[in-house]
């Protein structure tokens, strides 16, 4: 296997482990009077050919994800408020959880330089009172015969923490018979290896990086919409309150005019 690349704090392009790629309708239909072993070599060709694109993208992209990177990082719990937004991770975050990764600072994903053997995903902490580790690393492999692994850091708990406690027995008895199950919390994922080929918070995470602020600003319109929504009340209250105002002073001139008309009328006679 060759080593990772650059990583990419923002944008990797393979998401998931799966096998190859089958050959697309325009592939087969150029191919289908071929003879079948030329056929397997065209295809194969063209795989590489898109291999090679997407190597050459993520090149030109590394400048750019690093700038954004270094941005992220000066925005105080940009991490823990991203995950906290989002609908599946947050499921995941207990009290415990989410007080350690308040000391989260980065996140990155790098691909394996061939793209299709798997993923890295770093998980970057300050100090903190939970743990050793100055970074969490999960990481996920497709073997040549399209067999998926994973592995990870082993977390170094400080003593009297241990953010993986309920993973002992339970979380690997359950992951076993998931479908489509979550790990019981953020840290205990770390530890549960039985299903790396549908590990649906690996494949979360490496989709909310892309455009993390998304989520991280979620809330913030959320709020704003919800200010705009009291902001439109007040003003209809205003109006309410404006024209019954109008209305009652209407009826009080309406009330003096027939004071006056009365009070002529009692001077005639």
């Amino acid at each position: 296997m060759h080593g990772p690349q650059t990583p990419s704090s923002l944008m990797p392009q393979t998401k998931k482990l799966r096998p190859p790629a089958a050959p697309s309708p325009e592939e087969t239909s150029t191919s289908q009077h071929l003879p079948k072993g030329e056929k397997e070599q065209l295809h194969e060709q063209a795989r590489e050919e898109i291999l090679k694109v997407e190597q050459k993208h993520n090149k030109l992209c590394q400048p750019f994800f690093q700038k954004r990177s270094e941005l992220i990082i000066k925005i105080a719990n940009f991490g823990v408020t991203t995950f906290v937004n989002h609908p599946q991770v947050s499921a995941l975050l207990g009290e415990e959880d989410e007080e350690a990764l308040h000391y989260l600072t980065r996140v990155e994903v790098t691909e394996f330089e061939d793209l299709k053997s798997g993923y890295r995903i770093d998980f970057y902490f300050d100090e903190n009172p939970d743990f050793e580790n100055n970074v969490l690393s999960k990481e996920f492999h497709l073997n040549e015969s399209s067999d998926p692994s994973s592995k990870s850091t082993e977390i170094k708990c400080k003593s009297g923490k241990e953010l993986t406690k309920h993973s002992s027995q339970t979380q690997n008895k359950a992951s076993r018979k998931r479908l489509h199950e979550e790990p019981e919390s953020f840290f205990t994922w770390f530890t549960d290896h039985s299903d790396a080929g549908a590990d649906e918070l690996g494949e979360v995470i490496t989709d909310i990086w892309p455009n993390p602020l998304r989520y991280y600003l979620f809330l913030i319109r959320v709020m704003k919409g919800k200010k705009e929504d009291d902001d439109n009340d007040e003003e209809k209250g205003l109006e309410d309150i404006d024209e019954e105002r109008e209305e009652d002073e209407s009826e009080e001139d309406e009330d003096d005019d027939e004071g006056d008309e009365g009070e002529e009328d009692e001077g005639d006679d």
